[in-house]
């Protein structure tokens, strides 16, 4: 789970770092995410983050339930419990920020979709008064109006552009982030090798208690 996870994190921020660099590839994207949006997609795709939103709620109650248990029973830290603890905050982290990086995702492609059709409506404007220039003097009403629409567009164009730079330093800190919650793994991982080790070490010490103990009890009786 934390593996698939990790790599639909990843897979993520590659779409982000396509949308925020101007090549061939974030084209290929922006249509493949025009199609995804087409049909039945999105209904496939709530569902798919509506599961996951459950299944992050789901791990959040049983944290919540492990860390309740420890203070209602006051007993010793159990080093099962901290190992399942740690595991299921790693993936409810995990699954938080998949999901804002699918809003950043959905949010980056609707902006620059909108900024493209900005711009043709721009460029069709511009070519409008260029053959009203090359047929006819238009009037002082008509260059008014005109001039207007494109301070209008440019202005939408302006803030679009704004949008999309603040959704790109979004991107990345959502990375570093991500680079964070690796390491963090990682760390996990660590912790719950040593307490495994530490849990069978405990558990060979009980097996020679117990065997030392059976041995006087069979002294005691001859």
């Amino acid at each position: 789970m934390i593996q698939l996870l990790f790599s639909l994190i990843f897979a993520e921020m590659a779409l982000i770092v396509a949308f925020v660099f101007k090549t061939p590839l974030r084209k290929l994207v922006i249509m493949g995410l025009d199609r995804l949006k087409r049909g039945r997609g999105p209904i496939v795709v709530k569902t798919v983050a509506g599961t996951l939103f459950l299944l992050m709620l789901s791990t959040v109650y049983n944290v919540v339930s492990i860390q309740r248990r420890w203070i209602l029973d006051a007993a010793e830290v159990n080093p099962t419990d901290q190992v399942i603890l740690a595991k299921h905050l790693l993936q409810a982290s995990l699954m938080g920020f998949s999901l804002f990086l699918a809003l950043m995702v959905d949010r980056l492609h609707h902006y620059i979709r909108e900024l493209r059709i900005r711009r043709k409506s721009a460029e069709a404007v511009k070519k409008q008064n260029r053959i009203f220039d090359d047929n006819r003097a238009p009037a002082p009403e008509e260059i008014k109006v005109l001039e207007d629409d494109m301070s209008k567009l440019r202005g939408m164009i302006s803030r679009l552009e704004k949008q999309l730079q603040e959704k790109s330093k979004e991107a990345s800190s959502a990375e570093a982030n991500a680079m964070a919650l690796k390491k963090q793994s990682e760390g996990f991982l660590l912790e719950y090798d040593r307490l495994l080790e530490q849990n069978q070490n405990l558990r060979s010490q009980l097996q020679s208690l117990d065997r030392k103990f059976s041995f006087s009890d069979g002294k005691k009786v001859m």
